[in-house]
């Protein structure tokens, strides 16, 4: 028989059975050695299951881990008084987002099959596990979910009710947030890029990790928030000039960015949701596993071109080497490169997160201008840097990659720079254009109806105090904020 006829041939005791001709008892023989054949071929495939869904798991431990790196950088980003607040949102984040992304959350984005705007299977994880989905899967996109809530509760710290917390992450974990990784994540989502059919501009948007999906949809909801509710005490003097309200702890700020940045590792290669697979031949040391590490690279030098690209830029504004500022511009470069990071070359990378830091500084140079005040730069860092990565993967993902994580489209389109049209560029707009407009519409009136309600922003009383002695029950530390020694040297005065 020849290779081919070889190929074609499945282990049954029917085709094995005249190539052992003349031995005794030939059938027996063929199903016996086909029988062992089957329970090999089982092991590999279990295998293969057991290793994709370590992968995974691994890889939502580590975006889970940043949330400890949101509550470590938002703790020393805000002044000391405010510290237990700001750890215990972070942690309700976690635990608020679980329960909603499980009744309601996992359901409304990936609950297919369904239309091409909202999910409507798996709520409260109906018929799990499932040929479709397991639990970490469940338990990853749990994770993507829960940081898009830690973006907005930067942008609203240091000012808020802590009813409002519970109400604003209830609602962009469960309902807001969900609706949007559905379009662009889910098989049936109306912008996918793995839709069968129909596809925006012939593309899909490809945001696969979510520079789109998870940091624009935060920075979004945290814009309105804080606009509503208007800047700090003293952020911007009686002249209208912003003041430093500096954060307590450098410290904080530091470990929580390298927090981060270990779990990005997770956030982007993870995203591929499985490491078993080949690209073409079985055999070749390429698959899979080389594109993970590739977009753990690109990962990488985004974060170090735009650390390095603040360093000397706010060094040739400020005259000052500042530690926060640069660790700003790091995880600026990591919002950005979030989409582009596994259909970009490294050389690439470096450019995007080049752009991210000036893009960060304009936005910050704007913010400041119209008296927005943000503690964590949160809407300008992960909104800014966001939509910059969203254009930035429109203009140079290449061919090759995208063919190799997007297969089955013959003629798909790529990044504009890279000989690929236009197209692209135009479904990503698009994403920029209808998460702004959904985000801004369900969270904005949100924000607008605890503002009516009074139940957004604490009172002038309680903010000068602190949160934590007015609203959680005692000081995170033995402490003197800066801003507080001059009232308490006059007041010493004037007694």
């Amino acid at each position: 028989l020849s290779l081919n006829l070889m190929a074609a041939l499945t282990c049954s005791a029917t085709n094995l059975g005249p190539l052992l001709a003349g031995a005794s008892n030939a059938t027996a023989a063929a199903e016996y050695i086909c029988g062992r054949f089957d329970a090999v071929s089982n092991k590999f495939v279990d295998t293969a299951y057991a290793v994709d869904t370590t992968y995974l798991l691994f890889s939502a431990y580590l975006v889970f881990a940043m949330q400890l790196g949101f509550a470590m950088l938002c703790a020393g980003s805000v002044r000391a008084k405010n510290t237990m607040n700001i750890m215990l949102t972070n942690v309700l984040d976690a635990a608020t987002g679980g329960i909603f992304y499980y009744l309601f959350g996992f359901a409304f984005a990936f609950g297919g099959p369904s239309n091409g705007f909202i999910g409507r299977h798996f709520f409260g994880l109906g018929t799990f596990p499932s040929p479709s989905f397991d639990y970490g899967y469940f338990l990853y996109q749990w994770a993507f979910a829960i940081a898009a809530a830690g973006i907005t509760s930067g942008s609203i710290a240091e000012r808020t009710q802590f009813v409002a917390y519970l109400i604003y992450s209830s609602f962009l974990t469960g309902l807001v947030y969900p609706i949007v990784s559905h379009w662009f994540w889910s098989a049936d989502g109306w912008a996918s890029p793995a839709r069968a059919d129909n596809l925006l501009f012939e593309s899909g948007v490809i945001d696969f990790a979510g520079s789109g999906v998870v940091h624009l949809v935060g920075a979004i909801a945290g814009f309105w928030g804080a606009f509503i509710e208007g800047p700090r005490i003293g952020k911007f003097d009686h002249e209208g000039r912003s003041v430093l309200l500096r954060g307590h702890s450098g410290t904080l700020v530091v470990l929580g960015t390298f927090l981060l940045w270990f779990g990005w590792y997770g956030f982007n290669p993870g995203s591929f949701l499985n490491i078993f697979k080949t690209y073409g031949e079985s055999g070749s040391f390429y698959g899979q596993w080389s594109a993970i590490g590739r977009t753990a690279v690109t990962t990488t030098l985004a974060g170090s071109s735009a650390a390095l690209t603040t360093l000397f830029g706010k060094r040739l504004i400020s005259g000052h080497w500042n530690v926060t500022d640069v660790c700003n511009g790091l995880l600026g470069g990591f919002a950005a490169i979030t989409s582009g990071c596994a259909v970009v070359d490294p050389w690439a990378a470096i450019i995007c997160g080049f752009v991210s830091a000036w893009v960060l500084i304009g936005c910050n140079k704007i913010a400041e201008r119209f008296k927005y005040d943000d503690p964590l730069e949160a809407a300008q860092l992960h909104g800014g840097c966001g939509a910059w990565g969203i254009i930035f993967t429109a203009l140079f993902a290449t061919e090759a990659y995208v063919k190799e994580i997007y297969p089955g489209r013959p003629g798909r389109a790529y990044g504009l720079l890279m000989g690929g049209g236009g197209k692209l560029l135009a479904a990503h707009i698009v994403q920029i254009l209808v998460i702004t407009g959904w985000v801004s519409v369900t969270m904005g009136t949100l924000f607008g109806l605890l503002h009516k309600l009074k139940l957004l922003r604490i009172s002038p009383d309680e903010e000068m105090a602190g949160m934590d002695l007015t609203s959680h029950g005692g000081l995170a530390y033995v402490y003197q904020d800066v801003d507080d020694a001059p009232m308490q040297k006059n007041s010493f005065m004037m007694a």
